[in-house]
């Protein structure tokens, strides 16, 4: 059974800082491309950033460049999401996904998905 389960989330002040974690069990994933989604509540889910499976590009959205670092530890087929300077506005449920393939932005494209971790940030 294919599984990605994201950790690290919680409740933190702006100007703070998360890392998550997403472990991948079932399947080897270390030749996969690895992204994180985010979703705020009433919104769609949003890219926040991606790594190729050798680790050596990454790919972020504006709105989190500078602040938020994604990396990779393909002996532990896990996936890191470093979240420093945080704002209220990164409060999310954020997930994790893989794919089979160059770094994408589209949630459709990605195969397989985490269950989710709670991103909390106040103001």
């Amino acid at each position: 059974q294919v599984q990605l389960v994201e950790s690290g989330g919680g409740l933190v002040q702006a100007g703070g800082s998360l890392r998550l974690s997403c472990a991948a069990s079932g399947r080897t994933f270390s030749r996969y491309t690895k992204g994180w989604f985010r979703q705020a509540p009433g919104k769609e889910r949003e890219f926040v950033a991606a790594i190729s499976w050798t680790g050596g590009g990454t790919y972020y959205t504006d709105s989190v460049k500078g602040r938020f670092t994604i990396s990779r530890d393909n002996a532990k087929n896990t996936v890191y999401l470093q979240m420093n300077s945080l704002k209220p506005e990164d409060t999310a449920v954020y997930y994790c996904a893989a794919v089979d393939g160059p770094i994408r932005v589209g949630p459709a494209s990605y195969a397989y998905w985490g269950r989710g971790t709670q991103v909390t940030v106040s103001s």
